[in-house]
């Protein structure tokens, strides 16, 4: 078969829930046994698993015929080695993109919606029936580009890790999270559930959630019906040169305070966290908990907006 070109053109592939429970159950067959007994419709995930394997089938003939196609389960990323003029085709749910980006340096990335009906997809402009078209304008780029800023978390053991929505760091269990955390000239020890650090992208997800909480708290603490936020409306933007943290249940006592609890983090005032954890401490982003660096007694996590940022095909 002839190609268009000679461009490297990486596909991102995920499991389906389907997927997942034959894994676990051996066979369709007991996956559906399972899911059924329990009351559940599996006719809803046969139709999603069909879906996405027919728009995978149509994007993997599409984008041969444009380029050299590399097909890559998500699982397999974090260890892929990924060339610099690559060009990266996430097929699934936003959250897929996001886990993408943070693994690649300045890649040009396609987010594609498998299944529209399903999925709004924020980070999925484009549908399998859009490559033709597409990636012949990608690949001279002429197409726009947004670019996506990340937090980072450097520890003082040399480890790394980035998130494109979001940072947690905390417990990995439900217990209190110990830290001394410092930010400009500000510092306490604290007790809480944890730390969520938000990025541009991420700031329409977890720290909407975290907002809408506080202020309905807040209203009914002082009696003042206070407005949340716009759910149309994003909180700063994708590229902002900044993040923003929040603590999770800061406990007051006698040896942890509760002054600090959200903050914008820059360049000039970095996120500074030390552990005050013997075990179970973790920092983990994106929501995915096995993808995640340790934090116990004696790290130092510097938190900051990372100096590569994601490239999102508009």
């Amino acid at each position: 078969m002839e190609r268009l070109t000679e461009n490297k053109i990486v596909l991102i592939v995920r499991r389906t829930r389907l997927d997942d429970l034959i894994v676990r159950f051996n066979s369709r067959d007991q996956a559906r046994f399972y899911v059924e007994h329990l009351g559940a419709d599996f006719s809803d995930y046969a139709l999603e698993d069909t879906t996405y394997k027919e728009a995978r089938r149509q994007a993997e003939r599409r984008l041969s015929q444009l380029g050299r196609l590399q097909v890559v389960e998500r699982s397999f990323v974090p260890n892929f080695l990924f060339g610099p003029e690559d060009t990266v085709v996430a097929l699934g749910q936003d959250g897929l993109v996001a886990n993408v980006l943070k693994y690649l340096n300045g890649q040009l990335t396609i987010g594609v919606n498998p299944d529209p009906d399903r999925w709004e997809g924020v980070l999925l402009p484009f549908t399998v029936g859009e490559l033709d078209r597409l990636l012949p304008e990608v690949f001279d780029r002429r197409r726009p580009v947004a670019r996506v800023s990340m937090a980072k978390a450097t520890l003082n053991t040399g480890e790394t890790l980035f998130g494109v929505n979001d940072l947690f760091i905390g417990p990995k269990s439900h217990t209190s999270a110990r830290y001394h955390i410092s930010i400009g000239e500000r510092s306490e020890d604290h007790s809480s559930s944890g730390i969520i650090v938000s990025t541009g992208l991420g700031s329409t997800g977890w720290m909407r959630s975290i907002l809408a909480g506080a202020v309905g708290i807040a209203s009914s603490v002082t009696g003042i019906k206070l407005k949340a936020a716009d759910k149309d409306k994003k909180p700063f933007e994708w590229d902002a040169d900044f993040l923003y943290f929040s603590v999770r249940e800061p406990w007051p006592s006698k040896t942890s305070g509760a002054a600090i609890t959200f903050g914008q983090i820059t360049a000039a005032a970095p996120l500074l966290l030390m552990s005050h954890m013997p075990e179970n401490g973790v920092i983990f982003s994106d929501g995915i908990e096995t993808d995640y660096i340790q934090f116990n007694s004696g790290t130092l996590a510097t938190i900051n907006v990372a100096e590569k940022k994601g490239m999102l095909v508009k």
